[in-house]
């Protein structure tokens, strides 16, 4: 009704008005850019590029100045005289011909006080390479946990938690198709390529309507298109990785390729000493895109990545991501711009042991399809709209023997099914010139479909519970029954309504205020506050349901001194049903009936972000603060049963109280600059022993509540300087990279571990630390 009723007003508005619209590019690779402000001052009004570059805004007919800005590049400003539907394409220019590092300019870097938009972070390329990265391996996803409200479980842990959010909460999209692993060698490296990639938006709150299957945040990465007007090629040679990045036309101006690949070898030096073991990894990016003509544009991108372990031969290792993405961009008028995707999203783990005998395979596929659409009625009201359906594939784990010796018999755990269908519509709406709003409305359901054999329990409980010994237990089953996978077992459907309001009382001052709700239908499997490759993920179906989010957040926005400062402010609270929780002496590894061992609870978080950014001069840097809780609870689902942790409330294993992140940049001349960064966090929860007693002979620990107990806080300094030669060939250019990883060796706690002293009979916490002080030297180039 929404639709039919802003198409009509859209009809009689276009009679008095025109569209202008058109793409902005990059001048000298045809490379489209996004989030570039296109302005007509004289009616207080503009519009910024969409994920392809395309903007478009309606006018009545007369005549307009048009400024068009965007960071690092050259500000342009045209004339124009609209007494039709008008096409303008622009080119920016970059602001500089040497341009190495990012140039801030104070137009640019003013926080959008007007927009509705609210709990989202962007980072440039170039801001995330002058920072300094363990290994000297730039890394996406290690600047992402310099920003308020995001954090991890610690060194060498994948992922990212947001906002009091689990790491599987995280919608992870690159080129729109979906990353269930953003991590190499276990959180050392992300699986982005730095120099593939063009734009960055993290989603924290106020998450628009056209995502959705996750409840804490979406990241949203865009791989470039690549060049096409001439060949280009760059890269770096690291300590212990490299990368090598190629790009070019296919037909000059219309269509272009990029390739893009990394490796890590450091497991070579262990060969030198016939040391037989090894770990490492390696990935290819790869992009091409055909223009059709001035409305179609085709745009194929695909990402390859495998981890490989191996320790003495006994112990193999690999997993990691592969996803294909075909797109068809298609401008149906200067007023809809659409695009069509196929996607395809695989997600493989396997492992061998010699030493046991067996093979173990494991993993996640989808395909998912899905038609976006940009509707520009006028310059107060703007349309999104689309549908997106998903067809998953999961294998929890496959047993086979090496070989014709080996002791292990064939074992398949049961593959699952599903489908996830979603169809919204979401208004950018200007109600006032000091009052905007973005609404819409999100539903979605999912099908569980049928699998080989389904078990039924007594009273449909999977566990039951043990009043005698206050302990959960496995239900055993009393039927099982077998379905096609034609067959839909379980259905859940769910409207997901989204807000953003924003109110500005003057071109440097605003509130905002937000609320989503939010569905998830997948569920990772781990009992781990970091997920390990062998955790697996698991549908929603008939024990297991969908987790359900509901945020709010409001925030104060100030620029100061003409943008040459910026202030955020937030304050969160986030609710999220049914999410799962594990009995203690959970076995998940290769649990065929993983209903028996977890329950439905709940969690909650709340908290405080402030950011405050100096944006222009010599000396530029952020300095984030983040005050928050994130708790879970299980209660009985009876009043006679106790529940987990005796039904309270207790911290979720990457609850940090406190995290600090100051981020520094400083040119010291021409030829250098210093960058650093100091993070401190509060420990994370754990559950350390309290007491002992003695039975037979055994030695049986008692243990405190659930997470009562914290790890020591942690905290580090890291710092880098970059050189660049001068004067720079135009042909050739290249820099070097010096960083130190945590400079005062700060030897922080990854784990505790509890044991008795062999030696004198004394019971003694062992702390294990992985990393102290790490020098790295990269050298980059380009040409």
């Amino acid at each position: 009704m929404l639709l039919i009723f802003c198409c009509t007003f859209s009809q009689n508005y276009a009679q008095s008005t025109y569209g202008l619209s058109g793409t902005v590019i990059n001048a000298k690779s045809n490379e489209t850019l996004i989030g570039v402000n296109v302005l007509i001052p004289s009616q207080n009004t503009g519009v910024v590029t969409n994920e392809y570059g395309f903007y478009a805004i309606k006018l009545t007919p007369g005549i307009y100045e048009v400024v068009v800005s965007y960071l690092g590049y050259q500000t342009v400003t045209k004339t124009i005289k609209i007494e039709e539907d008008t096409n303008l394409n622009f080119e920016l220019q970059e602001s500089s011909e040497n341009l190495e590092e990012v140039v801030i300019n104070s137009n640019n870097n003013r926080l959008n006080i007007k927009s509705p938009e609210m709990s989202v972070n962007k980072l440039s390329i170039k801001t995330i390479k002058k920072l300094p990265a363990i290994f000297g391996e730039v890394d996406v996803i290690k600047s992402l946990l310099l920003l308020p409200g995001v954090s991890n479980a610690g060194e060498g842990s994948s992922g990212f938690n947001v906002r009091g959010g689990a790491v599987d909460q995280n919608l992870i999209l690159l080129d729109e198709a979906t990353i269930f692993n953003s991590s190499h060698l276990f959180g050392f490296f992300s699986v982005f390529n730095p120099d593939a990639i063009k734009d960055l938006k993290l989603y924290k709150g106020g998450i628009p309507a056209k995502y959705g299957g996750r409840v804490s945040s979406v990241l949203d990465i865009y791989q470039r298109d690549g060049n096409s007007k001439e060949f280009k090629a760059q890269g770096g040679i690291g300590v212990i990785s490299s990368r090598l990045l190629a790009e070019g036309p296919i037909v000059k101006d219309k269509g272009s390729f990029l390739v893009g690949g990394r490796s890590s070898y450091a497991h070579l030096f262990l060969k030198l000493t016939d040391n037989p073991n090894s770990a490492y990894f390696y990935d290819l990016n790869a992009k091409l895109s055909y223009k059709l003509s001035d409305k179609d544009k085709l745009l194929f991108s695909g990402y390859f990545g495998r981890d490989v372990f191996n320790i003495n031969d006994n112990f193999k290792n690999n997993y990691g991501n592969s996803v294909f993405n075909l797109r068809w961009n298609h401008l149906f008028s200067d007023e809809i711009f659409t695009n069509l995707s196929l996607i395809y999203s695989d997600y493989y783990y396997g492992l061998t042991l010699n030493f046991v005998g067996f093979n173990w395979d494991s993993g996640i596929k989808n395909l998912n399809i899905k038609y976006d659409f940009n509707h520009y009625l006028n310059e107060t009201f703007k349309l999104k709209y689309g549908t997106h359906n998903t067809y998953y594939d999961f294998n929890p784990g496959e047993i086979e023997p090496v070989d014709e010796d080996s002791g292990i018999n064939y074992f398949k755990l049961d593959e699952k099914y599903a489908i996830e269908n979603a169809t919204y519509l979401a208004v950018e709406h200007k109600i006032a010139n000091n009052f905007t709003a973005e609404y819409g409305l999100r539903f979605s359901n999912f099908f569980r479909l049928g699998q080989d054999k389904l078990n039924e329990y007594a009273n449909n409980e999977a566990v039951i519970y043990n009043p005698e010994f206050d302990i959960y237990q496995e239900a055993e089953p009393i039927n099982q029954r077998s379905y096609s996978k034609s067959e839909i077992i379980k259905t859940y459907s769910n409207l997901e309504p989204r807000l953003a309001l924003a109110y500005s009382f003057n071109r440097d001052q605003s509130v905002k205020a937000s609320y989503n709700r939010m569905a998830q239908y997948l569920h990772l499997i781990s009992n781990t506050s970091s997920p390990t490759p062998l955790d697996v993920w698991a549908p929603s179906g008939p024990f297991i349901k969908p987790q359900i989010l509901d945020q709010y957040a409001v925030g104060y926005f100030q620029n100061f001194s003409n943008g040459n400062y910026t202030l955020e402010t937030e304050a969160f609270y986030k609710n999220i049903k049914n999410r799962i929780d594990y009995v203690d002496g959970a076995n998940l590894i290769a649990n065929n009936n993983i209903e028996t061992v977890i329950l439905n609870g709940k969690s909650r978080a709340y908290g405080l972000e402030i950011m405050a950014k100096k944006n222009e001069g010599r000396l530029t840097g952020w300095l984030s603060y983040t005050l928050s809780k994130a708790e879970q609870k299980t209660p009985g689902r009876t009043p006679e049963e106790s529940g987990i942790n005796n039904g309270d409330w207790y911290a979720a294993g990457y609850d940090k109280t406190h995290d600090i992140s100051l981020t520094l940049s400083y040119d010291l001349a021409t030829k250098w600059q210093l960058n650093s960064n100091f993070i401190f966090q509060t420990g994370l929860p754990a559950t350390f022993p309290t007491g002992q007693y003695n039975y037979r002979n055994i030695t049986v620990p008692i243990f405190s509540d659930r997470n009562s107990n914290r790890l020591p806080a942690y905290h580090r300094l890291d710092i880098s300087a970059t050189y660049t030669p001068k004067p720079q060939s135009k042909d050739f250019k290249s820099s070097w990279n010096f960083g130190i990883y945590n400079l005062y060796d700060r030897q922080n706690t990854y784990s505790l571990n509890f044991a008795r002293n062999s030696d004198n009979g004394m019971n003694e916490a062992t702390r294990l630390s992985l990393f102290g002080i790490i020098p790295s030297v990269t050298y980059n180039f380009s040409f």
